[in-house]
């Protein structure tokens, strides 16, 4: 009889252990060929649709904030590199997980209010440090019908209130300024 409840014990443990949710995977963010993204690696932000190029910088009006972050005019230009760096200890880049995006020549990207009503990206944000005095330098990188979309909804401050909203291109004055938006720029990652 013991032999029997040792067998039913076994069964049930074996059972209840095989039961436990697991982990989800983390999906990466693919580039053009279908390669996780790699932090520290430079990529070509480019967008799905013609209307402009890649991703690039201009002179603002802002003068605490000398440059933005616009769309090229010119849809055969790829823009300039940008290397992403997650807030958590990741090689790949997760989708929809805070990043530090960064131009290698120019530092960090950061959401700006250059005007009363809007937001646009600029370059002034600092690396790291994810959490209050940081929260306007994180992105993030969703899946947007079979390609990817930016977005602003940081999740490195707990107490913060935030808005969430898609990162898309505003027109102001010739320049495809990104910005925040309803209509989000569909993109893809080309390896630099």
């Amino acid at each position: 009889m013991s032999s029997l409840l040792y067998v039913f014990l076994l069964f049930a443990a074996f059972i209840s252990h095989s039961g436990e949710a697991t982990e989800p995977a983390v999906e990466a963010v693919k580039d053009i060929y279908g390669k996780p993204l790699l932090a520290g690696i430079s990529y070509y932000v480019l967008p799905v649709a013609r209307g402009g190029g890649g991703l690039t910088v201009i002179l603002s009006e802002n003068t605490t904030c000398p440059r933005t972050v616009v769309q090229d005019q010119s849809e055969a230009s790829q823009g300039l590199p940008v290397e992403f760096s997650p807030s958590v200890t990741s090689r790949t880049i997760p989708v929809s997980t805070d990043l530090n995006f960064q131009f290698s020549a120019f530092t960090i990207w950061r959401l700006d209010s250059f005007d009363t009503d809007q937001y646009f990206v600029s370059t002034c944000g600092v690396a790291g440090n994810p959490g209050r005095t940081t929260v306007s330098n994180w992105f993030k990188i969703d899946k947007f019908e079979g390609n990817y979309k930016i977005r602003f909804c940081p999740s490195v401050c707990d107490v913060c209130r935030v808005m969430c909203r898609n990162i898309g291109v505003f027109v102001k004055d010739g320049k495809r300024r990104l910005s925040l938006s309803d209509v989000p720029l569909i993109v893809k990652f080309k390896k630099a």
